[in-house]
């Protein structure tokens, strides 16, 4: 048995679709980082993306585990045009492209960015490689996206249902992979 411990990084509070934008995380809520790495096994390996929000916060949660290289397939989904816009801004523009995003998440894509269905396809492979390197526990501090994604595979709720899901800046969303098989742990626990 294994466990798979996703953690979404501390928050940016940027407003709208950020993605592969570059934001440094707000780590200044102390307490609730220690309390996520008291949550967590100490003898876990630790990965996050290569991007400084997630990076942080998991220098923020090391505390002597095990560090793994950044890995760029870890990335929150690219949102092409639409990085860094609100949904009314993207809306004003493309209303029926953003609606159909939303409510129909599979292969439609913002321009020049990624489809839900492209993001699993990147990660899911990413996540699997990284479970049979070792046969431990792993903590992946990643982005909302990322969490979902995994989230969707050991639940097997559709696109959308998963996408209606809550996953709070700096929550754990655990995974047991037990024989093969995928089963969720606690969602959007914030210890």
């Amino acid at each position: 048995m294994q466990r798979l411990f996703l953690v979404r990084h501390g928050p940016t509070h940027a407003k709208g679709m950020i993605g592969w934008t570059d934001l440094p995380a707000d780590l200044s809520d102390t307490a609730a980082l220690q309390r996520l790495d008291a949550y967590l096994p100490n003898d876990a390996r630790v990965v996050s993306s290569d991007l400084i929000r997630t990076i942080e916060t998991a220098n923020a949660i090391e505390k002597g585990r095990t560090r793994l290289p950044h890995d760029p397939s870890l990335r929150e989904m690219h949102f092409g045009d639409w990085e860094n816009l609100g949904f009314k801004d993207v809306s004003a523009h493309s209303p029926d492209q953003v609606r159909a995003f939303y409510e129909q998440p599979g292969d439609i894509a913002p321009p020049n960015g990624e489809s839900w269905n492209q993001v699993r396809a990147r990660v899911s492979p990413t996540i699997d490689n990284l479970l049979a390197e070792h046969r431990s526990d792993l903590i992946v501090v990643c982005h909302f996206g990322v969490v979902l994604s995994q989230l969707q595979r050991a639940t097997g709720l559709q696109s959308y249902e998963t996408f209606a899901q809550k996953i709070d800046n700096l929550s754990i969303t655990e995974v047991i992979v037990k024989d093969g098989t995928w089963h969720t742990g606690v969602i959007n626990h914030c210890p």
